[in-house]
């Protein structure tokens, strides 16, 4: 992809509520982020 913003979706359907983690990774860098999904 170009450089600049963009945006990933994601189906949470199946998914229960509590604390997810996430990866982001691009080229050599990567960043893990945590993530609460309510429902």
């Amino acid at each position: 992809q170009n450089a600049g913003s963009h945006r990933v979706e994601f189906d949470a359907a199946n998914l229960a509520s509590g604390i997810y983690f996430y990866k982001l990774s691009a080229d050599n860098v990567s960043a893990t982020q945590k993530m609460m999904l309510m429902k």
